[in-house]
């Protein structure tokens, strides 16, 4: 595999031939790569949920056993970190996560990260997951001898917050940022590596030109195998002609006649060993073809359609809510909320952390009965529903298809269109990703025979490509959906209603 170099900077980072396995496959993760990067790019790490990023970090942290080599002239840090106790404050995780005692500079970053300083001196399990990602973020960022790998610091973040950090991390030297939010991406890189099936690429760039550039590439390698399928044809053709040729050879040199000539058996010999030789030749030809065919697809990203049928209900609309409101304790979390969801509806539901997305969904859902106002569905309303936690998926995915109730053939190709492997199908699903996990709800809830999709959240730790593919599915199918995501540019290409809490 050819070795993709960078331009010679301070600092350097190389990696040769990585191998690595994952529990259930029997492949490696990485087998006899190349590649480069340097520690002052604001690189963004892409590829599929169980590709190999996690991996990747853990083998430059040397937490994985490999064979090649590794050099680097960083200390690499890994977010999140290993907190040993979080019911210290934070200030105290600062002291133990950080050798040097210039506070300082914590509160700089803090500042620019536009976190309320009183919170350090909270106990870091009472803070929201938004706000011990911004202050965690900070306190490694105080390190200027280190080098940050990021892990997917979006998951707990709402659009204000992915903004705010987005914009915080352009700002600064380098890292290596594991992300799945296209604008997150887009508002703080100018490098990407991705992961392929076969290959890994590094490019300079944000997410957007590295996708188009990938678009593109796609289409001229579909191009090409065409154009490959025909002469794979054209071979297969012609080595049919020419062993028939050769055949009538082999039964003239033993006698048979052909047209009525009686054969001359010296001369009949050496052209049967000519077109035997031929017939080889066009025979390795043809064999060399469907190999080059084989290799030509290997980091296509397949996007085939999908027939789903929601089911359409004579009522409408099928929900309408009218003056909600709810509290959390003494708290006030809804307040007077209206809104009625038709038919053909994908409704998103926005507001910041703790603004009572989640408790409207569990209301919609009868799974909360604390309000006040007044919430009609239609009669007989059959409900998909995604919820965020993934933490019961565990044991056969058959059998949790089959326990689901929904058609076999169509959640595993839904799965299939998500890159699911054959050999995730026989997996225990408790040994899959967080992204997997979520896969495996989405295209059981895509499956189920449903008036109406509730998604809380649903692409929390799925990868980009993914995402795209999803909304593909979403595009084509009109299902009525409501859901909650972060994710803005998701929000925008599917939502043709918002609920703003």
């Amino acid at each position: 595999m050819e070795k993709l170099k960078t331009i010679k900077e301070e600092c350097e980072i190389d990696v040769e031939d990585k191998k690595s396995k994952v529990i259930g496959y029997v492949k490696p993760v990485f087998e006899n790569v190349s590649f480069s990067f340097d520690t002052n790019w604001k690189t963004g790490l892409i590829g599929r949920n169980g590709i190999g990023k996690s991996t990747l970090f853990k083998l430059l942290l040397n937490q994985e056993v490999y064979k090649g080599k590794i050099s680097k002239s960083v200390d690499f840090i890994k977010f999140p970190p290993n907190l040993s106790d979080t019911s210290k404050l934070g200030i105290e995780l600062y002291r133990e996560l950080i050798s040097d005692e210039e506070e300082w500079k914590l509160f700089r970053e803090l500042h620019l990260l536009k976190v309320d300083e009183s919170l350090i001196y909270r106990k870091f399990e009472t803070l929201s997951k938004g706000e011990q990602t911004k202050i965690i973020l900070a306190i490694l960022f105080t390190r200027e001898d280190g080098f940050l790998l990021i892990d997917e610091p979006t998951n707990h973040l709402d659009m204000d917050g992915r903004k705010i950090v987005s914009e915080y991390l352009k700002n600064k030297k380098g890292f290596l940022l594991i992300s799945h939010d296209r604008d997150f991406l887009d508002g703080c890189i100018n490098h990407v590596i991705s992961i392929n099936r076969n290959s890994i690429d590094v490019q300079s760039g944000n997410f957007t030109s590295w996708y188009e550039n990938k678009v593109m590439k796609d289409q001229f390698e579909i191009s090409q195998n065409e154009k490959l399928r025909k002469d794979i044809k054209r071979l297969k053709e012609a080595a049919r002609q020419s062993q028939i040729w050769s055949d009538k050879v082999e039964n003239t040199k033993n006698g048979v006649k052909v047209s009525g000539v009686k054969p001359d058996k010296g001369h009949i010999g050496h052209q049967s060993a000519k077109m035997m030789k031929k017939s080889k030749n066009l025979e390795n030809r043809q064999n060399k073809a469907i190999e080059e065919k084989q290799n030509l697809l290997k980091d296509i990203e397949t996007k085939e359609s999908l027939l789903l049928h929601p089911l359409h209900h004579h009522k409408n609309p099928l929900i309408s809510v009218c003056d909600l409101s709810s509290y959390y304790g003494k708290k006030q979390i809804l307040s007077n909320i209206s809104f009625d969801i038709k038919q053909g509806d994908i409704v998103a539901i926005y507001g910041g952390n703790g603004s009572g997305k989640s408790t409207l969904i569990k209301i919609l859902l009868g799974l909360n009965h604390e309000y006040s106002g007044d919430v009609k569905l239609a009669s007989n309303l059959k409900i998909s529903y995604v919820p965020q936690d993934t933490s019961n998926l565990t044991g056969s995915l058959n059998e949790y298809i089959h326990k689901q109730g929904v058609d076999e053939t169509l959640c595993k190709t839904i799965l299939r269109k998500l890159d699911f492997s054959r050999e995730l199908f026989e997996m225990d699903m408790k040994n899959y990703s967080d992204g997997q996990k979520k896969k495996v709800l989405i295209a059981v809830s895509l499956s189920k025979p449903a008036h109406l999709f509730v998604w809380d959240e649903p692409l929390n730790y799925i990868d980009v490509i993914s995402r795209i593919q999803i909304e593909e599915i979403i595009q084509e199918a009109k299902p009525t959906l409501i859901f909650v995501e972060h994710d803005k540019r998701f929000v925008e290409d599917i939502a043709n209603k918002i609920i703003l809490l």
